[in-house]
């Protein structure tokens, strides 16, 4: 057998067997259904819209969430109604879910999903943990599916624009990254057990998490607690950061890799941090001023032909950088639309999203790894290939998590 045709048989033989749902046609319309049904996700069905598909069912363990739901607008108030995400795509068979549950829930069910047959739109941060991330990736991709992580920005006409020019050499080599210096996740105090509010399936809701007494505060402000986000709240780590680290991630064509090194540069869980890559890439989390929006979920990209800063649908920099820019996009309802096209179109066409599962993952390892770096207070030799910390058992601890018995993630092979 010749080079070429053993290439070839490798490339089949490796490819995962799919067979899809069903052939789409120019005219046929995708089934969605969302499994998650807070905040996020009904400000995405308010304000945004899913171009030739219809949302046929909703699932939260909250059941008045579903209802309320149903009346954010005409077109959503036949969708069906499921306490149990498993048995709503059994019975309706959608083509694609959005996944909008609490980080903690996010990648058993989405993997679940998965295996059943389902494309995902996975909200962000991906995952709670790197393991899960990992684990998460693998399933993508070994069952063939088609995964859109909700980190949109780098789908913005102007950003997507400004991280292709910077790939290419705009900057010449980008030898230092500069974000906001985002905030850690906060340690839940005990407090005295609430009555769990009706229609509410608290065990499901704590999902691979300890079985704590419910209380309100861990259920509406799930992303504060380190238990369930990596610091979810507006500018924590996980939160609004994970928007700036993917924007760097993409604009230095860091996808598939991470650091592999991070220190800090200061004492405490607030403390400043710097990471180097490989190629000796600086990405530094430094004070800068936070303002009530979102406009400053970008980064500061400092090359050696001159400094670039891409931030949520704008640039700042000298006029020759930004020559030939798209357009600026204001923040608020449509923000979204080329991220979800992006995803319905690769949900019909197969083609790899612009935030597929290994992206997800990539950009909120560099999450994980700045909460870790915080909470041992030392400097960390971090292996992006193995997804190992080098020489340092204390630290690879942190990498994954127990579960509850019953959230274990499902096995895919």
């Amino acid at each position: 057998m010749g080079a070429a045709m053993q290439r070839r048989h490798f490339l089949y033989a490796a490819a995962p067997l799919f067979v899809p749902r069903r052939v789409f046609g120019a005219n046929d319309r995708l089934k969605l259904a969302v499994i998650g049904l807070g905040g996020r996700a009904k400000w995405l069905l308010k304000n945004e819209e899913f171009p030739q598909a219809d949302f046929v069912a909703f699932s939260d363990c909250a059941v008045p969430r579903m209802d309320e739901a149903r009346q954010i607008k005409p077109s959503l108030e036949k969708a069906k109604t499921y306490a149990d995400f498993r048995r709503m795509i059994e019975r309706e068979k959608p083509d694609a879910v959005f996944v909008e549950t609490t980080t903690h829930a996010r990648v058993w069910v989405a993997m679940h999903a998965l295996k059943m047959g389902v494309d995902v739109y996975a909200e962000k941060p991906m995952s709670l943990t790197i393991a899960e991330g990992r684990a998460m990736s693998d399933a993508a991709r070994k069952l063939g599916r088609i995964v859109q992580v909700g980190t949109q920005q780098r789908s913005i006409p102007i950003n997507a624009w400004a991280s292709q020019r910077i790939r290419e050499g705009l900057l010449g080599r980008v030898h230092t990254v500069v974000v906001c210096n985002f905030e850690a996740p906060k340690v839940w105090q005990p407090q005295p057990a609430q009555p769990v509010p009706e229609g509410l399936d608290w065990d499901v809701w704590c999902n691979q998490t300890e079985m704590r007494p419910y209380h309100r505060d861990l259920q509406m402000r799930w992303a504060w607690w380190r238990d369930y986000d990596g610091g979810g709240q507006s500018w924590g780590v996980t939160g609004w950061g994970t928007h700036s680290l993917d924007q760097v991630h993409c604009a230095i064509g860091k996808d598939d890799t991470g650091p592999v090194e991070i220190w800090p540069e200061e004492p405490g869980q607030e403390g400043r941090v710097t990471m180097r890559y490989e190629d000796g890439t600086l990405l530094r989390l430094v004070g800068k001023k936070r303002p009530a929006d979102h406009s400053d979920l970008g980064a500061i990209f400092i090359g050696e032909n001159g400094t670039l800063e891409i931030k949520r649908g704008l640039l700042v920099g000298d006029a020759e950088l930004r020559k030939g820019a798209p357009p600026d996009t204001i923040e608020g309802p449509g923000e979204n639309a080329w991220h979800i096209q992006n995803f319905l179109d690769s949900v019909r066409t197969r083609k790899r999203t612009n935030a597929d599962a290994e992206v997800g993952h990539r950009s909120t390892t560099v999450c994980c790894l700045v909460n870790i770096c915080r909470d041992l207070g030392r400097r960390l030799q971090w292996d992006p290939k193995k997804e190992v910390f080098v020489n340092d058992a204390e630290a690879n601890l942190h990498v994954s998590r127990p579960r509850r018995k019953g959230y274990e993630l499902p096995v895919v092979g």
